[in-house]
């Protein structure tokens, strides 16, 4: 089978490509949402707790303590 993207201008075509599928004749595949417009890091804001982000700033500094040398 072959698989195209519809962009609907009016929900009365979702409604008869809801139809299509009720006959069996077509299959809806909806795509998860993109977020656009919004930068990384606002999209991850709050993924991680304060706590755990110390946690980590800690054990990022223990690591390149142990490779700094002199050359």
């Amino acid at each position: 089978m072959e698989t195209i993207t519809i962009e609907l201008k009016n929900s009365k075509a979702l409604k008869l490509i809801e139809d299509l599928e009720a006959l069996s004749l077509v299959r809806i595949v909806r795509e998860p949402k993109t977020v656009k417009g919004k930068k990384l890091s606002e999209r991850l804001a709050g993924a991680i707790s304060s706590k755990e982000a110390s946690d980590i700033d800690k054990e990022l500094e223990q690591i390149r303590s142990e490779w700094k040398r002199s050359i």
